[in-house]
């Protein structure tokens, strides 16, 4: 491979030469030491047109690429922002991804959760803490109908319509005392989505802990873990210190998950992250050394792909599934660069190409030849010639 000329920020190409030793496949069982869930994102079927608007889901390529994370080990994160949730993806097609997902992951034996949220609400109008409770208990007993552990996610209705943290403890009360399974509380900072500023009731995130811990104090038998997506290490590593013993910590913090999951010696995180969907192969090697007992070759997996993973995380923190997908489309699990709600122009091709370059290093790409040849397209597509 001669190389391929990558456009810059500045305007000016530079020149990367493919990998030419990409990652081997794996398949391997699931984790022993850590519990590693891959946030997945949906394949979109550009062909199809929805005549109510629903997005239209490609739904053969999705549940292929599940497969491909049951298949190296990792569990499945269905229906979460990194599916677009939120933005793009509604609630009747969410349910019938969990629906779907869930009836593969259980004929596989694979591991999966599952978004369960307030969505179904129209947008932009109030809602009584009654109807946000009402359709959470509606996500709640779809996704526990459908075998899978639901994820509760934080709602911008509730963020909305709140007056304070009592709103929020009596919200999350009632769904915990009525889950028939343990849950998965998620917090979602307001990085990822500018409409949960504020959520627990509480601007300051010191007062907003103290709502979280409470919630999960006072329901700690139905609680199996939370996911903190805030992006602060520090602040993660507090909140996982004060958990009641049995309550998990699955860390949601794409830019400083080495550190969170191997630990501090005494307390580690497990993961729940979209950035393992397209680092599933390193992943997977990355916990099959913690179940070796081999932290230090752990850090020297895991490290090395914080880079990219910062970059498909930089603000606005929200688009990161722009660079995810086109991952997956560089990689040959999708044969397309299209998604739901037409994100995939939601970033630069200056930050697609850096994003290409970064994962190739990484040996992510099981056919390089392929993924340079497909970046050629796309960069000819936006006129850069290479």
């Amino acid at each position: 491979m001669n190389g391929i000329r990558l456009p810059s920020a500045d305007g000016a190409l530079r020149l990367h030469r493919p990998n030419t030793a990409p990652l081997a496949p794996l398949v391997s069982g699931p984790a022993r030491t850590r519990v590693f869930h891959a946030a997945a994102h949906v394949v979109a079927d550009p062909l199809a047109a929805s005549a109510d608007s629903h997005p239209v889901i490609d739904w053969e390529g999705t549940l292929a690429f599940r497969h491909r994370l049951w298949e190296q080990g990792l569990g499945v994160a269905e229906a979460m922002d990194t599916a677009q949730r939120g933005m793009g993806l509604d609630w009747p097609v969410a349910g019938e991804l969990i629906r779907r997902s869930a009836a593969e992951a259980h004929a596989v034996g694979g591991r999966i959760v599952c978004g369960a949220g307030t969505d179904q609400l129209p947008p932009g109008k109030p809602h009584s803490l009654a109807a946000i409770t009402g359709a959470y208990e509606e996500q709640l007993a779809h996704t526990e109908a459908c075998g899978a552990r639901a994820v509760l996610m934080a709602s911008r209705a509730l963020a909305a319509t709140a007056r304070g943290p009592e709103d929020y403890l009596e919200v999350y009360g009632s769904l915990l005392r009525q889950s028939a399974q343990p849950v998965v509380l998620h917090w979602l900072g307001p990085m990822f989505d500018p409409e949960l500023a504020g959520y627990w009731g509480h601007e300051d995130q010191n007062a907003a802990v103290e709502v979280f811990l409470k919630i999960v104090s006072e329901c700690p038998e139905k609680v199996d873990g939370i996911k903190v997506s805030l992006l602060d290490a520090e602040r993660e590593v507090e909140i996982r210190r004060r958990l009641p013993a049995g309550v998990r910590c699955y860390t949601g913090d794409d830019h400083h998950y080495p550190e969170l999951i191997a630990g501090d010696g005494q307390l580690a995180s497990d993961a729940l992250l979209g950035v393992f969907d397209p680092l599933a192969p390193i992943a997977a090697r990355a916990v099959m050394a913690l179940d070796q007992g081999d932290p230090a070759r752990f850090r020297a997996l895991l490290d090395p792909t914080v880079p990219l993973a910062r970059h498909l995380f930089a603000p606005p923190t929200r688009y990161y599934k722009t660079g995810v997908v086109l991952l997956a489309w560089l990689a040959g699990h999708q044969n397309h660069f299209t998604m739901v709600a037409g994100l995939h122009s939601a970033r630069s091709l200056p930050h697609l190409a850096t994003a290409y370059e970064l994962a190739d290093r990484l040996g992510l790409f099981p056919d390089p030849g392929l993924a340079e040849a497909r970046m050629r397209r796309l960069l000819h597509l936006h006129g850069v010639t290479s």
